[in-house]
């Protein structure tokens, strides 16, 4: 007996597609309906008109054929789709539907393989092509397991594909209607191989390189009746469409058409329709952002999911009833990205059960308030940022009035006084108010008058507060259980915002790839031993000065900045990139100020070419606005070095800071959330790193261990 050929399509394509139909989609040849596709758009124009009709039942033919021009003309813009997208979820201009979302059943699911998209000489097959009501809105790209060629897995080789597809303009049209791309080559995720080697990844439309999402499902009790068996004759179609009727009794073909293939698991948990309907409806969002050179740049995201797991467990908490909980997620996973979308859908929520939401961002510092601002606007909101006692009263007014905002930004102490937020539009409506709480682990006393007044302003609101770093009780050394933080009367994240919601701890993230691994690197012997004689000549010279005083003095400061600005000089020369910064986290204001002096001294002495540049970061040097200035300029990279105390150890976010020279000892959720100021991901980094000049390697270990026990407590 002839041995049955297995290569990419047999192995990954053809039980990708039989899957899916186990999903509820209709598997539909191309030999037999080609001609129905729209050749510029790859629009299933038939099934389209008729499921258009059905939407829209005072539409006549004639309306169709006007919006279907329409249509192909927004999908020639050059908006990333934006303008297609809008009129897909009703809010463009055109007041027809195209897809059904209240009952999201009624629309007609289609797969097919190897539709072309071809515009003149350029050509591209996609693997998969998923259809809803005749619009290919997602396709899926799958690679034979295993082969690697030149260095690269066939996962990478498909991620560089994709990004050439992306800025080919003569593939506008297709990845302008195209809202969800999926990637796999049916293997499990494996870190020890580095990220993204292997595994299957989600991702939307970019106007250049995209960013690959994996999906490691939490609730298969949510999808696992939306799996249907797979009929014989089913399997029967497909091969005989695809011309391999020769697979249909091979053991290893009966294998890769399981349902528990990590291939099909992930689809399972994006394409199970309600899945489905969730990340188009809620999960793809617009930021309009702006690049280092002032020049706008418009980006497509598409929601995490471990964002979107725990804002299905928001709901779920609502549901049953709760009133305050925890959003544990550790720093540079999206907290704010978080609350933005749990607006989109929480209003939806609430609409459905007659309710109107009044959704507040709570920050407790004002550079937090302005950064929160930003980020909301960028993705479309209107935004209200409280600056006054008058504006607080006034915004349950904005939202329903003529401002009609959907978040009010405000800062905790904004809460000096209580204030009724119940319903003062002067409208007879059931209002809502949700507090989103940011950076939960620190600030919000519950001794003091701010948080109580916010709690007492609606005793019906619900309080979601947001952590990286919860502040927990541990062991540490041989003291008594203390709470991880400098103020020891202070209560746990736990008791004052109740129970955990969602957690998702930084390893996770790590072995995601939203944040990079941090790696801690001891100075230099012979550095090491410059500072601890520089150190001991100055205990002589100065006697029982304090520690902050010694630390701070020109002869220990001098070879702690040599050291600082030779290695991160040797930094940039291994990693072959200038766009590389760094912070240095003082002992002290003064020794920040020392540091800073002679820096600026010693880098006046080189050629403009080879200096770097500086910016001393403290609360009573300069204005605010000097502040910004230099923090933006930093950001964009027209700064190579910051020199801190206190100041951007939280809620500072710059990618390209990929060195943090630590001069002194941060104690608990402090050190977690100053380590990772450099864990964001930047160009093919893997790691940030932490150059150790206080030794923080035993708290570091301790307040690890700390929060894993947390993690896995219940």
């Amino acid at each position: 007996m002839k041995k049955a050929p297995h290569n990419e399509n047999t192995r990954v394509q053809l039980p990708a597609i039989l899957h899916l139909t186990r999903l509820g989609y209709h598997y539909f040849s191309l030999k037999e309906h080609a001609n129905e596709l729209d050749k510029e758009t790859n629009i299933y124009k038939s099934i389209f008109k008729d499921q258009f009709l059905k939407l829209n039942p005072d539409a006549t033919e004639d309306t169709f054929e006007r919006e279907f021009i329409n249509i192909k003309l927004e999908l020639n813009q050059n908006d990333l789709g934006r303008s297609f997208f809008e009129r897909l979820l009703g809010k463009g201009n055109s007041e027809y539907r195209l897809i059904d979302w209240e009952i999201f059943n009624h629309n007609t699911f289609h797969v097919a393989s190897e539709v072309p998209c071809i515009n003149e000489e350029e050509e591209f097959r996609p693997d998969i092509t998923v259809f809803i009501n005749g619009l290919p809105l997602s396709y899926i790209e799958v690679k034979q397991p295993n082969i690697i060629r030149d260095g690269v897995t066939g996962i990478q080789s498909e991620f560089n594909r994709q990004g050439e597809r992306f800025r080919n303009k003569k593939f506008r049209r297709f990845h302008n209607i195209t809202q969800l791309l999926a990637f796999s080559d049916n293997l499990v995720y494996d870190e020890t191989l580095g990220f993204q080697m292997q595994g299957s990844y989600y991702a939307t439309t970019s106007l250049s390189n995209a960013k690959f999402n994996a999906f490691k499902e939490e609730r298969w009790s949510d999808i696992v009746d939306d799996v249907l068996p797979l009929s014989d004759e089913k399997i029967h179609e497909v091969l005989k469409d695809n011309n391999k009727l020769i697979l249909k009794n091979a053991v290893e073909f009966k294998t890769n058409c399981s349902s528990d293939t990590p291939l099909n698991r992930f689809l399972s948990s994006l394409y199970t329709k309600s899945r489905l309907q969730f990340f188009l409806q809620y999960g793809i969002t617009y930021v309009d952002e702006v690049d280092k050179n002032g020049i706008p740049q418009l980006q497509k995201h598409i929601m995490r999911y471990p964002q979107f797991f725990a804002t299905k467990a928001i709901e779920r908490r609502i549901s049953d009833g709760m009133k305050k909980g925890i959003i544990w997620h550790t720093q540079g996973s999206g907290k704010t990205a978080l609350a933005y979308f749990n607006v989109r859908y929480l209003t939806d929520y609430y609409q459905k059960i007659g309710k109107i939401p009044h959704f507040y961002f709570v920050v407790d510092r004002l550079d937090l308030a302005k950064q929160a601002n930003e980020e909301f606007t960028k993705r479309g909101l209107k935004v209200k940022l409280i600056s006054s006692r008058q504006d607080l009263e006034q915004s349950s007014k904005d939202f329903s009035g003529n401002q009609g905002i959907d978040i009010a930004v405000v800062n905790i102490q904004k809460f000096k006084d209580e204030t009724n937020f119940t319903n003062q539009s002067g409208y007879d409506l059931d209002i809502q108010n949700v507090y989103f709480i940011d950076e939960a682990h620190r600030s919000y006393n519950p001794k003091g008058s701010y948080l109580a007044n916010l709690y007492n302003a609606d005793k019906e609101s619900i309080k979601i507060a947001l952590t990286g770093t919860p502040l927990i009780v541990y062991k540490n050394h041989d003291k008594e259980d203390e709470v991880l933080s400098d103020k020891q009367d202070l209560k746990t994240t736990r008791n004052i915002f109740g129970e955990y919601i969602h957690k998702y701890y930084y390893n996770q993230s790590i072995s995601d790839g939203y944040t990079l691994r941090l790696m801690r690197e001891e100075i230099e012997t012979h550095y090491k031993e410059q500072l601890q004689q520089a150190l001991a000549e100055v205990q002589i010279e100065q006697g029982s000065f304090k520690r902050k005083l010694l630390n701070s003095h020109p002869k220990y400061v001098k070879p702690m900045l040599a050291y600082i600005v030779n290695d991160l000089n040797q930094f940039r020369i291994m990693e072959a990139d200038d766009s590389l910064g760094a912070m240095v986290v003082c002992d002290s204001s003064e020794q920040a100020r020392e540091l800073y002096k002679q820096f600026v001294a010693s880098q006046d002495e080189l050629k403009e070419s080879q200096a770097f540049s500086g910016a001393l970061i403290l609360h009573d040097e300069g204005d605010k606005s000097s502040r910004e200035d230099q923090i933006k300029a930093f950001k964009s990279g027209n700064i190579d070095i910051l020199f801190v105390y206190s100041m951007l150890l939280t809620g500072f976010d710059a990618p390209r800071l990929k060195k943090l020279y630590l001069g002194r000892k941060i104690k608990a959720h402090n050190l977690l959330q100053t380590l990772t100021r450099v864990n964001r991901p930047y160009k093919d980094f893997r790691k940030g790193y932490v150059v150790d000049f206080a030794d923080i390697s035993k708290e570091f270990d301790e307040t690890n261990q700390a929060y894993f026990e947390e993690l896995n407590r219940e």
